[in-house]
């Protein structure tokens, strides 16, 4: 399947070496204001080439909006949107796409369809989560003007190396999202040494929604968190995800775990905003974990397409560090979901209202 959400449904088509990728957004209500240069922030947050620390494949990313647009805002009609692929090459690909490489999907997709596009890894590159983040950019302009949603992320780790402070006003001035601007010489040091020596690392990253009222999700399949969950995880080179407390919760006691109301506010936020599938009214809070990247140039074992044992080398432009481009497709995942969870929610408890006592995501103490 390429398409995920129910009442707002997204579906991303396109290779990484081919001519474009696209997607269509289905379900976005009338009335926002939508332009080409919207979405310029957020594409070149998650771009390749802004620096040495990441991939040097420098791609345009510039949007075409075909459809569902009309005067500057959307008319309530499908979304289609396109960027055209500016910089692949894919001869850097010709000397093993008759090999598997380690790690990667290459096998797997030889095994389902009996046949794969080996030039940058096709739809299971990262290239394909760029229009992930292009749907996102309309998902939070929507859940900022209807619901004062806001939806951002920071690297939460990198390797073994964790922030020594949280500032999310540090996070939009260095090339790693990260949360402590005094660390961020010690983070470039870390990532000169891991490019040279060939290898990778894997990656945390953390999103956070803030202002999300109670009451949306689903209390047995629809879940806002298992959709969250989904969500996450199909997102390329991710193996974990945890909201709120996550697995730390194994080492917890309920009586600290469970997040105990007073008048004036919930008194801690262990549950991550969401409570028997539905959200609390608190922040929303989900992390994510990603693998090294497996695309090296470092000698591997691996076989061939006739069975043979080959000796793989991945050359060409790649991540040492997938998740320091992550933080945005996250974001962008994250608002999603919730935008099609509020408007499930609307559509089926619109007339209800706001529900008393509501308690405030966290008291004043």
């Amino acid at each position: 399947m390429n398409t995920f959400g129910q009442l707002l449904r997204v579906t991303t088509f396109g290779e990484s070496h081919g001519p474009a990728i696209g997607c269509v957004v289905d379900g976005c209500p009338p009335g926002i204001a939508l332009a080409p240069e919207d979405f310029i922030a957020d594409l070149a947050r998650r771009a390749t080439g802004r620096t040495r620390h990441t991939s040097q494949r420098h791609e345009a990313d510039e949007v075409e909006i075909l459809s569902g647009v009309h005067e500057g805002r959307t008319t309530g009609t499908p979304i289609a949107l396109l960027v055209r692929n500016t910089d692949a090459r894919s001869k850097d690909y010709a000397a093993i796409a008759a090999q598997f490489r380690p790690g990667h999907a290459d096998y797997t997709y030889w095994q389902k369809y009996g046949h794969r596009d080996p030039r940058g890894g096709g739809r299971a590159s990262a290239r394909e989560t760029t229009m992930r983040v292009a749907a996102g950019v309309i998902a939070k302009k929507w859940l900022g003007e209807r619901h004062g949603v806001l939806v951002r992320g920071y690297l939460a780790q990198i390797g073994d190396v964790l922030p020594r402070r949280s500032d999310w006003a540090a996070i939009g001035s260095n090339p790693f999202f990260w949360p402590d601007a005094d660390q961020v010489p010690e983070l470039e040091a870390y990532m000169d040494a891991l490019r040279k020596s060939g290898d990778s690392v894997g990656a945390r990253i953390t999103v956070v929604a803030t202002g999300v009222p109670p009451g949306w999700g689903e209390p047995v399949y629809g879940k806002l968190d298992a959709e969250l969950a989904a969500a996450m995880m199909s997102i390329n080179a991710v193996k974990g995800v945890e909201i709120g407390d996550g697995f730390a919760s194994v080492m917890q006691k309920g009586s600290a775990h469970r997040d105990e109301m007073a008048p004036d506010g919930f008194l801690s936020n262990h549950a991550g905003g969401i409570l028997g599938g539905i959200s609390t009214g608190q922040n929303i809070v989900v992390s994510v974990a990603f693998k090294p990247t497996s695309s090296l140039r470092l000698p591997a074992r691996g076989v061939d397409v006739d069975g043979n044992a080959v000796e793989v080398v991945t050359t060409g432009r790649h991540d040492p560090c997938v998740g320091i481009r992550a933080t945005p497709i996250c974001e962008a995942m994250l608002a999603l979901v919730l935008m099609d969870q509020a408007l499930r929610h609307r559509a089926q408890c619109g007339d209800v209202g706001e529900v008393a006592p509501r308690v405030p995501p966290m008291a004043k103490r």
